[in-house]
């Protein structure tokens, strides 16, 4: 087996920063990620499946990801204010989409999810774990970063967008039990010198 990638920055101050998870964090995951869901995709899943929402299995399967993560490219990442965890940034190898070529700038890691819980918003930790990604995915090898978003996620698009990514052309629908959610994939380029690696504040 591969070593796991080495980690070129995760620096922050006393406050924030951004480190790798470790298995106790994933109770904290599951619940900022529940708590995100119900909050800011209300409108864009069924109520059934957000307030069904098993908040120990999904700490149960974050556990497991943690831990014992499905290849040394797969990893969680941590964004922490004053000790306290308060989002989250999941990455593995991205898959190619049916009928997709590989992509001439290399292999491509995706990011999915990377969430922050709303009451720590606008504080800059969806750009520090954006940056973080981006520099663990250039330490790899990676040729690009990719990520799938709800087509009305407006808000995420305009976080992603301030960071230099953009649509790139695919998109697909998914079966979430209710109304077909139509989701579109960003990217960027991890050999563009002009891309930016830092959003910034914005809303995340």
């Amino acid at each position: 087996m591969d070593p796991a990638p080495s980690f070129p920055r995760f620096t922050g101050t006393a406050d924030v920063s951004v480190r790798p998870a470790r298995p106790e964090d994933a109770a904290l995951v599951a619940r900022i990620q529940v708590v995100t869901w119900r909050t800011a995709y209300r409108s864009l899943l069924p109520a059934a499946v957000l307030d069904g929402w098993d908040e120990k299995a999904a700490a149960e399967s974050w556990r497991a990801a943690i831990a014992a993560p499905p290849t040394p490219g797969h990893g969680v990442l941590v964004a922490v204010e004053r000790a306290e965890v308060v989002g989250f940034a999941a990455y593995g190898p991205a898959e190619l989409a049916a009928g997709e070529p590989p992509h001439p700038d290399g292999p491509s890691l995706e990011v999915a999810p990377l969430l922050v819980e709303p009451r720590w918003g606008r504080r800059g930790h969806g750009s520090r774990l954006l940056a973080a990604v981006v520099d663990l995915a250039r330490a790899t090898g990676a040729g690009r970063l990719q990520c799938w978003l709800a087509e009305s996620d407006a808000v995420s698009a305009d976080f992603l967008e301030s960071a230099g990514w953009a649509p790139d052309g695919w998109a697909r629908t998914l079966d979430t039990g209710g109304t077909p959610l139509r989701e579109v994939r960003w990217h960027t380029l991890l050999d563009d010198e002009d891309a930016k690696t830092d959003a910034g504040e914005g809303t995340r």
